[in-house]
């Protein structure tokens, strides 16, 4: 099975993000969803296709030593929270 995920726009308001971070947080948040639907798997309603023209994804935890990566990383674990099983 192949899972094509495109996450057309992600918006980082308000986070503590250095605009030369961008790319670290980008890269993070599609390495960890990636490996996300591959140990768990997608909602079983999106098995079939589909697009979601948005997802309110969940919370994730700040703290001042939270760095570009470990943001990703949350940041794909509350995005996999809407669409994994």
């Amino acid at each position: 099975m192949n899972i094509n995920v495109h996450i057309e726009r992600l918006i980082l308001d308000g986070l503590p993000v250095e605009p030369q971070q961008h790319a670290q947080v980008r890269t993070a948040v599609e390495t960890e969803l990636a490996r996300l639907l591959v140990a768990g798997g997608v909602n079983s309603g999106l098995l079939t296709g589909g697009a979601l023209p948005s997802l309110r994804a969940g919370a994730i935890q700040l703290t001042s030593e939270t760095g570009a990566k470990h943001l990703g990383a949350q940041i794909a674990g509350a995005v996999y929270g809407g669409i994994g099983k």
